[in-house]
């Protein structure tokens, strides 16, 4: 299908006559109800938490590694996606090689080939670049902090070089979507030629990107109306038979409310939603429609601050709080769908360790912690909590932290919260607890994957990724956790590095930067004419393999 650019006023007045005319041909359109706000950026590199990912960024693109999401029972590891394979330099432990695969091609008909992994890598790395891109640096540079550059060895072989030694590299590689060189600066020559300025040039070039995007995906771009909802359509000549759709359209809304969301299903709006409404799922299954769901790796907390004042200075206050949750009760709340967490992964994981802390509902034991700690309840704590509305993995945000607050009202908290858009809060949560973003939080409710080693732990607990560098938003860190991060980074064999991270594990329970309240399972509606879905133990789900009735 022939790529088009549609801005604002353009798409609307399309889209306008389309629903007036009906569909021209038959096709088999799958429409999807987000929990964010708005459409996440659709150039590359998503924004919107890993719904982004989940939706606009593995759709469309493609990276070197890619996350196994073929299985329901087995953990998702990493598997070839553009590289067929990769090592590290046995000699310089900074250095990786990743073999291409070849014959892949763009979305616009161009080659995938190392100099565009050395273009994309720049394109976040490279303030020098004249297709740098400042809007797609946060969601990526957080989440591999040790990649430095990247150097074409020949047309099919890649370096790729980190500032230190760093074994979690292929694991983060999932992250960084390639977009097209070729497509992008053609669209950077076709910019009004009044703009002389090749930064703003550059700008002008990305935005037009994102209404007219090029990946090497299973699907591609095709209709974008922003806030309002973008459409992509079956790549047949994607490079994985595997992974080719049958889908023809994918349409996505955004839907933040969860009974918006769950409405438009029952509706026949949409025909998949992400996190139904706890208490209309009976109804949802009753009309006839499938709840997926699967224990992910995740964790729902709340991070807290160490910055300097902060009430979670002092160990009992962490320890108290996490001891009056009950998170069985608060299982009943959500209609079942959660995991009740010991801490960032599960006993029985490889990095699970043997903390002393036993994370549990004792109620009693906290209040003995608070009144140790000169709390009382006419003496109570005063904490402060940012959250979201809605959100990638937020789960149901308002519903859960308003129980929380409940919960630890028992405990001598005064919990306030401050309710914001889900993107903002991501947004502040690279900036920091001393940022004025924080807006007087003392803790932050962003929930994370621990898929891998970095995102699991290493970037909450190291001083060298306090922001901007990364998510350490609570400035937690010391000698003692750098030497743990650092044991584990240059691990290289499994069962070494595993050791390693289930020492730091350990010790990351035992101090408590967080307030671990929830596992996500989770939970998305499906109408029941959605087929060969595949719900694995991961974040992400894959839309390219599914099919539709229609």
């Amino acid at each position: 299908m022939a790529k088009k650019t549609l801005y604002r006023s353009t798409a609307i007045t399309l889209l306008t006559a389309m629903l007036a005319a009906g569909p021209v041909w038959a096709e088999k359109t799958l429409t999807i109800g987000m929990t964010a706000a708005d459409i996440p950026r659709t150039s590359g590199q998503p924004d919107q938490g890993f719904e982004g990912n989940r939706f606009t960024g593995i759709p469309m693109y493609d990276a070197l590694t890619h996350w196994d999401l073929s299985s329901e029972t087995e953990a998702s590891g990493i598997v070839p996606g553009l590289a067929t394979s990769w090592q590290v330099n046995p000699d310089d432990t900074t250095k990786w090689t990743f073999t291409l695969r070849e014959g892949v091609t763009f979305h616009d008909g161009s080659p995938f080939n190392a100099d565009a992994v050395v273009w994309n890598v720049q394109k976040v790395l490279d303030e020098n670049a004249p297709h740098f891109a400042p809007d797609q640096v946060g969601a990526t540079k957080s989440r591999m902090p040790t990649l430095a550059s990247a150097r074409a060895i020949d047309d099919l072989t890649v370096e790729l070089t980190t500032t230190q030694p760093d074994s979690f590299l292929p694991l983060n590689m999932t992250m960084l979507f390639m977009a097209s060189p070729t497509h992008w600066q053609s669209l950077y020559d076709a910019v009004d030629a009044s703009i002389t300025d090749p930064k703003e040039r550059a700008a002008a070039a990305w935005t037009a990107f994102a209404f007219d995007p090029s990946g090497t995906g299973p699907f591609e771009g095709d209709l974008f109306v922003p806030r309002e909802r973008f459409e992509m359509v079956k790549n047949e000549d994607y490079w994985d038979p595997a992974r080719t759709p049958t889908i023809d359209r994918v349409v996505l809304v955004p839907l933040p409310d969860a009974n918006a969301r769950t409405a438009a299903l029952l509706s026949g709006q949409v025909d998949w939603i992400e996190a139904p409404a706890p208490d209309a799922i009976p109804r949802i299954q009753a009309e006839g429609n499938v709840i997926y769901a699967n224990p992910q790796p995740h964790v729902w907390p709340w991070q807290l601050s160490f910055h300097e004042g902060s009430p979670w200075l002092d160990k009992r206050v962490r320890h108290a709080a996490n001891l009056c949750v009950n998170r069985e009760e608060l299982q009943v709340l959500l209609g079942g769908y959660m995991g009740i967490p010991k801490g960032s992964v599960e006993p029985g994981h490889p990095w699970w360790g043997n903390p002393s802390f036993d994370i549990r509902y004792d109620p009693d034991a906290a209040r003995a912690l608070m009144t140790e700690a000169g709390f009382s309840a006419d003496n109570p704590i005063q904490v402060k909590v940012q959250t979201s509305a809605s959100g990638s993995g937020q789960m149901q945000p308002v519903t859960m932290n308003e129980y929380v607050q409940q919960s630890l009202a028992d405990c001598f908290f005064d919990v306030e919260l401050d309710v914001l858009e889900w993107n903002t809060v991501f947004t502040n949560w690279r900036k920091g607890a001393a940022d004025e973003s924080a807006r007087g939080a003392n803790a932050i409710n962003v929930s994370f994957a621990t898929m891998d080693p970095f995102f699991a732990m290493v970037r909450f607990v190291s001083t060298e990724t306090f922001p901007p560098v990364s998510n350490n938003w609570g400035l937690f860190g010391n000698d003692e956790f750098d030497a743990l991060i650092a044991e584990a980074r240059t691990s290289f064999a499994d069962a070494d590095r595993d050791a390693a991270l289930a020492r730091l594990h350990t010790r990351i329970v035992e101090e408590a930067p967080f307030v671990w309240i929830a596992h996500d399972v989770g939970p998305r509606a499906m109408s029941a004419k959605v087929g060969n879905v595949t719900q694995p133990k991961n974040w992400f789900i894959d839309i390219a393999p599914m099919t539709i009735d229609e």
